[in-house]
């Protein structure tokens, strides 16, 4: 059966820029790079006000979305950096979307 793609293609014109970081780190004491690549994607970006006790603090956070499994070889996503916009960005969360088939529908990274 051919499931639905929930992210079409023709909506990720957003170039973005990923250097997505694998588990453990190298002798220097920085992350092992697993994957970086160019690709396009669907972004969307929220700020939200934290208050604090003397000040407030304003939070962005951003949402990059792609069609299908952007790295097969990497079965979780956790660490790594994005640049988008100009901006470069932490990826705090990745989400491989999966069908009832186990196929990888999309992949979600939120972004700080």
């Amino acid at each position: 059966m051919k499931y639905p793609c929930l992210v079409p293609k023709k909506l990720c014109t957003t170039p973005i820029f990923l250097s997505i970081a694998q588990e453990g780190i190298s002798e220097d004491g920085e992350p092992l790079v697993a994957y970086e690549e160019e690709l396009t994607c669907n972004y969307q970006d929220t700020a939200k006000t934290i208050l604090t006790d003397e000040k407030k603090l304003v939070q962005l956070i951003g949402r990059a979305f792609f069609v299908g499994d952007i790295a097969p070889d990497i079965p979780v996503i956790s660490s790594g950096e994005a640049t988008v916009f100009g901006v470069k960005r932490s990826i705090v969360q990745g989400m491989k979307a999966r069908n009832p088939d186990g196929t990888v529908n999309y992949t979600r990274l939120d972004l700080e």
